[in-house]
């Protein structure tokens, strides 16, 4: 699924239309109910993300919301395989075009007048997410760390991949209690999870194949992250600081890698 990097890096690929009018909407997935009135004739006014959202504003009020889920993307280029995987296009008034690209149909895309609908926790890149933040977040939860790192509502954006970066890179095992965090702990925590986001937006996020289903930017190119990390998806390797071999354990039914030696 693409995390906060990945996000962030489509919607810097899609600013590029902002300004730009829609002249229509072609919706191809009887799934997406989408005001097609609503839409047509309005100007791209901004394009942001909220969490793991990916939000197109419209000028005179509404917005366009994505949620790209496992294997979506929007995209101002597209692939010939990736023409029977789009579930719809806003063609715009200078000849561009901006797909919605869903092989497995899991993402989603509403229109809402007014506000934004989703509950979501502070975003770990903006200034209300500190390091007391964090430890608030941590003291008040007996839930295992990573878990807790991936609850959208405390925190958005942050999912798999960067929660077990960032534990890793602090030595926390990621089935430990969140309570039982110390100040100090959650203090190297917090650095820890900005310095792996913003590296990782850095290099375009991660990619880990090259199916029809692999994320990709706006554009179409490839991430690069996959290249820097320690522990995700390396079941069975050696640990990048002390040779261990690198496990894979369940937790809320996702995958978690961590370090048994380092991550104690």
């Amino acid at each position: 699924m693409p995390e906060l990097p990945e996000v962030e890096t489509i919607v810097r690929g899609l600013n590029s239309v902002t300004g730009a009018r829609i002249e229509r909407i072609d919706v191809f997935d009887q799934r997406l109910h989408l005001p097609k009135s609503r839409i047509a004739g309005r100007t791209i006014e901004r394009i942001e993300r909220r969490g793991k959202y990916i939000v197109i504003n419209l000028a005179g009020g509404g917005s366009l919301i994505v949620h790209l889920r496992m294997s979506g993307r929007l995209a101002v280029r597209r692939s010939a395989a990736e023409e029977k995987h789009t579930r719809f296009i806003l063609h715009l008034d200078d000849g561009g075009e901006i797909y919605f690209i869903n092989p497995r149909r899991l993402g989603t895309a509403e229109y809402v007048q007014d506000g934004f609908p989703h509950e979501l926790g502070v975003e770990p890149l903006s200034s209300e997410f500190t390091a007391n933040r964090l430890h608030e977040i941590a003291a008040g939860s007996r839930a295992p760390i990573k878990p807790l790192l991936m609850n959208q509502e405390k925190i958005a954006g942050l999912g798999n991949i960067y929660s077990s970066e960032a534990l890793w890179r602090v030595k926390i095992d990621p089935r430990r209690a969140a309570n039982t965090l110390s100040k100090s702990e959650t203090r190297r925590l917090h650095r820890a999870i900005q310095s792996v986001l913003r590296e990782a937006i850095d290099s375009a996020g991660t990619t880990f194949g090259y199916t029809v289903s692999d994320y990709k930017d706006a554009y179409g190119d490839y991430g690069k992250f996959q290249q820097m990390l320690a522990v995700y998806g390396r079941e069975g390797e050696e640990c990048p600081r002390c040779g261990e071999g690198i496990i894979r354990i369940k937790q809320a039914g996702r995958s978690t890698y961590f370090c048994p030696s380092c991550q104690k």
